[in-house]
C-alpha cells in the first residue's frame, strides 16, 4: 500500500530559467501536468538559498546560462542546501565541459532544451525514481568520453569497506535505494549513510559522478 502512494505522490519541481518565453512555456506545461506540482519559477538563483531550502523542491529544473551564478555553480549549493533534491540541468548546451561539470556538481540527469515536452515529463519522472535522464546525444557523449579514455588499471585504494563496496556495485546497476535496502537486508537510511560515506571516500557529490567514477578507474 505505501508503494503505491509513493508511486502517486505529486513531484515539486522549481525552475529556474531566466528566458521569460522558454520559462512561461515550461510553467503551462508543468502546471498542466497531473501529478506534478510547480512550486517556484525563477529567472536566476540569485535567492536559491532561501528558495531551496523553503520550497523543498523534489527536482530543480536548472537552466546553465543565466545572469548572476550559471546553473553549473548553482547546482552544488542546491545540493548542499537538500541533498535529496534531484538536480536536472535543462540546457541548450552540448559542450562536454559543461555535461561533465554539471555532473561533478551533482547533477542527476541533463537534458537539451529542444528535447520534447514528453520526454521532459518523463526525464523528471525518471530522475524523481533516482534514474539519471539524459537527451540521446549528450548520453552518446558521455559513453564517447569512456570509450576514447585509454583501459585505466586500478591505480587508487579509496579505502571502501566490502559492504560500501557491494553497494557502489548496485549503484552501477542502476538499482534504487529501496532495491539495494532490499538486497543487502538494511534499512533505506542504513543505505543512505553508506552511499554518504562512498561519495566522501571517492571526493564525488552524486551518483552519476559516483558511477562515472567507479566504471573510468574500474573501482568495482
Amino acid at each position: 500500500m505505501n508503494h503505491f502512494c509513493n508511486m502517486e505522490k505529486t513531484i515539486r519541481i522549481v525552475l529556474y530559467e531566466d528566458n521569460r518565453d522558454l520559462r512561461e512555456g515550461m510553467t503551462f506545461l508543468l502546471q498542466a501536468t497531473p501529478g506534478i506540482q510547480l512550486i517556484g519559477a525563477f529567472p536566476d538563483t540569485s535567492n536559491l538559498e532561501m528558495q531551496v531550502p523553503g520550497l523543498k523542491p523534489d527536482v530543480v529544473l536548472m537552466d546553465i546560462d543565466m545572469p548572476g551564478r550559471s546553473g553549473i555553480d548553482a547546482t552544488p549549493v542546491a545540493k548542499a542546501l537538500r541533498p535529496e533534491t534531484q538536480v536536472l540541468m535543462l540546457t541548450v548546451f552540448e559542450e562536454e565541459d559543461k555535461i561533465f561539470q554539471a555532473i561533478r556538481n551533482g547533477a542527476s540527469g541533463y537534458l537539451l532544451k529542444r528535447t520534447s515536452p514528453t520526454e521532459i515529463i518523463a526525464a523528471i519522472h525518471d530522475v524523481h525514481r533516482g534514474g539519471s535522464p539524459m537527451t540521446s546525444s549528450i548520453a552518446r557523449r558521455v559513453l564517447h568520453f569512456f570509450q576514447q579514455e585509454q583501459p585505466v588499471t586500478k591505480t587508487k585504494d579509496y579505502d571502501l569497506s566490502p559492504r560500501e563496496n557491494d553497494i557502489l556495485k548496485s549503484l552501477v546497476k542502476g538499482y534504487s535505494y529501496k532495491l539495494i535496502a532490499e538486497e543487502h537486508f538494511i534499512s533505506i537510511d542504513t543505505v543512505r549513510s553508506h552511499i554518504r560515506h562512498i561519495y566522501e571516500k571517492l571526493q564525488v557529490n552524486s551518483k552519476t559522478e559516483a558511477v562515472l567514477k567507479a566504471l573510468k578507474e574500474k573501482i568495482v
